[in-house]
């Protein structure tokens, strides 16, 4: 459908206000907005994901197209509410305790966003109960993502798997755990379900993790 390639070109040139007149356009025309979200604003992420990875487009372009994916996403919710279709699952970000860094774990939000996955960001410096409290209180969250951007915090990242299986919650929620000093050797050491050296990788483990 020629509206929702248009949809798909306006998001990944993160052009907002294209996106959201479109999105409406599509919505008038009596597109479904399922059919929009899969069809438009998720094919879009889903050439996105593989570019940045393989460095043909960076930060600022995934930034940008993110952006303008949310502005349709936002404009379809109370459609895709009465329609009763739901987001692909709901996952929970943060980086681990002692570590201030953001911009890495923005990304694999915001990438995992992109998959049509739910994912609420608990921020930065996050100790291991603040995630088991959140799991606790959200039992339909079942991804919980850890960032890691210092090798003095690995010892936090590990503490912070620990809490969860500690918590029982382990049996329900995976785990998937990332940045720059974290290995596959380190993810299965400490018991993970997944690593990902970046973000689109991390968003297709992410939507593989859930599926599961």
């Amino acid at each position: 459908m020629a509206i929702l390639d248009d949809i798909s070109i306006a998001v990944q040139a993160g052009k907002k206000k294209d996106v959201e007149a479109l999105v409406q356009q599509a919505l008038d025309e009596g597109v479904s907005a399922k059919d929009i979200l899969e069809g438009g604003l998720l094919a879009a992420m889903d050439i996105i994901g593989p570019k940045f990875k393989n460095n043909e487009i960076f930060v600022p372009e995934v930034l940008v197209a993110a952006r303008a994916m949310n502005t349709g996403t936002a404009l379809l919710k109370p459609h895709l509410a009465a329609a009763g279709t739901g987001s692909r699952g709901k996952a929970v970000i943060g980086t681990v305790k002692g570590d201030m860094h953001d911009i890495g774990k923005n990304l694999v939000r915001m990438m995992i966003e992109g998959k049509g996955i739910e994912i609420e960001d608990l921020g930065v410096d996050v100790a291991p109960e603040v995630f088991v409290e959140y799991l606790k209180a959200h039992e339909d969250v079942t991804l919980v993502c850890f960032s890691a951007l210092l090798t003095t915090t690995l010892p936090a990242l590990e503490q912070s798997v620990k809490a969860i299986v500690d918590a029982s919650l382990h049996d329900r929620v995976k785990i998937l755990v990332g940045g720059a000093p974290v290995t596959t050797e380190y993810a299965e050491q400490i018991g993970a379900d997944g690593y990902s050296p970046d973000a689109g990788s991390a968003a297709a483990k992410a939507a593989e993790l859930i599926a599961s």
